[in-house]
């Protein structure tokens, strides 16, 4: 060090620092009284120990332990009485680890996960309503559709001009009757609307023998073989953009869910339709496919490059929400 400070007293400080490859920042650190030591600037206007203390008491206490420091400030205000600023409160709290809610809020409930297995038909079915246009706007029909899960077959639906819990019991209990559904058998999901969460509802389906069991809250992913159900009938080129009235829109879904479920070869269940897999008819299709493509590659096998063509099977089991374990087995 002394040599630097003897040699700068002939040459500049930059050049020094050039020649010995040292930061002329850190030369002028190393000359400090205190090396590595930094002291805190004193600002004159700052709260003295005694001050903070006073604050964080004052925080401390039983009225304002649950406020924010702007409720604090705007309190103490109102009985004449000025501490600090609602940022030096924010301050104060930072050095003392204390930054967090302050409020006392409510704690909501951890919903489980549902993790539900079907693997046969009329073993769990999905429900859900959705909004379909009125003749104009801000009108509205609702639309309730019950889907078994396993075949994609849509067993039972509604539209109806309100969303209401008497309805979807109607539509409830007519579906059971016509699946001739026992008690014990069946699982119904659904989301957490005010039909679906009715005591009403609830009351029906412990009356069937009848388990239900809901989505968590603002979780579109817990429902999803409606919500895709939906997309499929809303994407449709022939979807209206209104519906004139109500006799439109049940005309309109009458067409759709009969081609929905006896022509619609669906991806989820090997472009299978929903009334094969529902009523044990996907056996025989999936022969009968297999037998058509064997003769095509009995007459032209140079037309396949990776051997006898397969067919795809449909799953044994549809989960919502599986398993992680179930999830790594499948993947």
């Amino acid at each position: 060090m002394k040599s630097v400070q003897d040699a700068s007293e002939h040459a500049s400080v930059a050049a020094i620092c050039d020649a010995l490859e040292v930061n002329r920042a850190s030369y002028y650190r190393w000359l400090r009284p205190l090396h590595g030591v930094h002291r805190r600037r004193e600002v004159p206007r700052a709260l003295s120990e005694a001050e903070r203390a006073e604050v964080l008491e004052v925080l401390h206490e039983e009225r304002f332990v649950d406020k924010s420091p702007g409720q604090v400030v705007a309190t103490l205000l109102d009985e004449k009485r000025y501490l600090c600023s609602e940022r030096t409160m924010y301050r104060l709290l930072d050095s003392a680890a204390e930054v967090r809610e302050r409020r006392d809020q409510r704690q909501h409930p951890a919903y489980t996960v549902p993790e539900l297995l079907a693997e046969r038909p009329n073993e769990l079915w999905s429900w859900d309503i959705t909004k379909l246009p009125g003749p104009a706007k801000w009108t509205y029909f609702n639309l309730y559709v019950i889907l078994d899960v396993f075949s994609r077959f849509v067993v039972g639906w509604m539209v109806a001009e309100r969303e209401s819990a008497a309805l979807a019991e109607k539509l409830i209990t007519e579906t059971c009757q016509r699946q001739n559904i026992t008690p014990g058998r069946l699982t119904i999901h659904a989301d957490r609307g005010a039909a679906m969460t009715s005591k009403q509802v609830a009351h029906l389906l412990a009356d069937l023998g009848v388990t239900k069991t809901h989505s968590r809250p603002h979780v579109s992913n817990d429902n999803p073989f409606s919500e895709a159900q939906f997309k499929t009938l809303k994407y449709m080129p022939a979807f209206p953009q209104r519906f004139g009235c109500i006799q439109d829109a049940r005309a309109f879904l009458t067409a759709f869910f009969a081609y929905y479920n006896h022509e619609h070869h669906h991806s989820g269940i090997a472009m299978l339709t929903p009334h094969q897999v529902h009523n044990g008819l996907a056996a025989s299709v999936q022969t009968q496919r297999k037998e058509v493509l064997r003769t095509a590659y009995e007459a032209h096998p140079e037309r396949f490059v990776r051997g006898e063509p397969t067919v795809r099977e449909p799953p044994k089991a549809v989960w919502i929400n599986p398993p992680s374990s179930q999830t790594s087995a499948n993947s």
